[in-house]
């Protein structure tokens, strides 16, 4: 496995398949981030591709968000909004593409990780999908993320995950709160759900895809300006101490 992760893509059947690999809990460092970006954009404009598949490898966790190896060596404003621009470009190229994007979901996701899945048009969980926004808890704040989320769970869900950053919602919940589509009990289900409905949107019209794509994204077309100012935030206060002695201590516990 490599060290420092990777992204693979296939196509099959008008299926195109971007599954992320890190071995750090699947988090994803700056350049994953924008590689993950360009891929998706690359994607989406393919005409032979029909629809989408977002996922990350094994049966652990789905994504374990920022690393904390490249959060902790920031050390100027530019380099903070220049790491949380890498989530910025992941989530505007999701909402930019096209193709309507199923995300799977095996496992638990923080952060960033809950992001990516709340930018899915179509996400299908495992029941071990548990979900933290721990950023606040980091001295940060969801600011990147947190028009994905609020835009699928409402104002309300995301209060809720964004103050109680320590602690974990369930599969259950999230469904509840309609971030995850469906919910499965094994993850030989979770894979024949996402396989049957790719194959079924695979069979539709582009088009017809594509327009409706934009229904759902309507109200989001300032968000290339949203998310750069939320980065700027988030570069900001990455730079403080109380972030710094977080993750020395998270670190060395």
């Amino acid at each position: 496995m490599p060290e420092n992760g990777e992204i693979t893509t296939t196509i099959e059947n008008n299926i195109g398949t971007i599954e992320f690999y890190h071995p750090k809990g699947n988090s994803l460092p700056g350049q994953m981030l924008r590689d993950l970006a360009s891929t998706i954009t690359e994607m989406g404009e393919k005409e032979y591709v029909h629809v989408l598949v977002l996922k990350s490898r094994g049966e652990g966790a789905f994504c374990a968000g920022a690393s904390f190896d490249e959060l902790i060596a920031i050390d100027n404003y530019e380099e903070g909004k220049h790491f949380f621009m890498g989530f910025a470009k992941v989530l505007n190229a999701m909402r930019q593409c096209p193709k309507l994007t199923i995300v799977r979901v095996q496992g638990k996701t923080v952060g960033g990780g809950v992001g990516i899945a709340s930018a899915g048009d179509y996400t299908i969980a495992h029941k071990s999908a548990a979900i933290k926004l721990s950023e606040l808890a980091l001295g940060i704040g969801p600011f990147v993320v947190g028009p994905a989320v609020k835009r699928k769970v409402g104002t309300s869900a995301f209060s809720t995950l964004s103050i109680d950053a320590s602690s974990w919602n369930d599969a259950e919940w999230a469904r509840q709160k309609g971030l995850f589509s469906k919910v499965c009990d094994s993850h030989e289900a979770l894979d024949k759900q996402v396989a049957d409905l790719a194959s079924q949107l695979s069979d539709y019209s582009p088009d017809a895809m594509a327009e409706l794509k934009k229904v759902f994204w309507e109200g989001t077309e300032n968000w290339d300006e949203l998310l750069e100012e939320r980065a700027e935030i988030s570069g900001r206060l990455v730079l403080s101490d109380f972030t710094k002695n977080f993750i020395n201590e998270f670190k060395n516990s």
